[in-house]
């Protein structure tokens, strides 16, 4: 495989994006090899509709646009980055047991975290943020078939 390989997509801040930022990140991570039915395909997926959701409910209409980054490093390093022009941080809300949102943040970091990988927040030039996911790159390996010929 190459040693980088990026694949990036904007999308409308608009709660329809969020299957669409993920399923273009599934099947981006399909094409590099790692299969849609793995254990680290649904943790990505989640944390990628974690994050997408973010980007469209949080920006309170001030980014009209989000943009997924998915970047694979000498078959090592997987970083997957949402992006929107809001300038707000994200922010740990208290855990309050009726609470039905605010707990996203802390869904991803511990998936991630349980991945071995790592959960930054940055800003952008442009004065909104990039909230990306780093992930050790693990693709199974495939199981071998051996034909067995039968004699006629």
């Amino acid at each position: 495989m190459a040693d980088h390989l990026e694949a990036s997509v904007t999308l409308p801040s608009d709660p329809a994006s969020v299957s669409a930022a993920r399923a273009y990140v599934v099947g981006t991570l399909a094409e590099w090899g790692l299969p849609a039915d793995t254990e680290v395909s649904d943790t990505v997926r989640l944390i990628i509709s974690e994050l997408a959701t973010n980007a469209v409910q949080h920006t309170f209409g001030q980014s009209p646009t989000f943009t997924v980054d998915v970047e694979l490093d000498r078959d090592e390093h997987l970083r997957i980055g949402v992006t929107d022009s809001h300038p707000r941080f994200p922010r740990r809300l208290p855990a309050a047991v009726q609470q039905d949102n605010g707990r996203g943040l802390v869904i991803i970091r511990w998936l991630t975290a349980e991945c071995g990988g790592r959960l930054r927040i940055r800003p952008t030039r442009e004065g909104g943020k990039t909230i990306s996911i780093e992930l050790p790159w693990a693709v199974p390996a495939q199981p071998l078939t051996t034909a067995v010929q039968q004699e006629p």
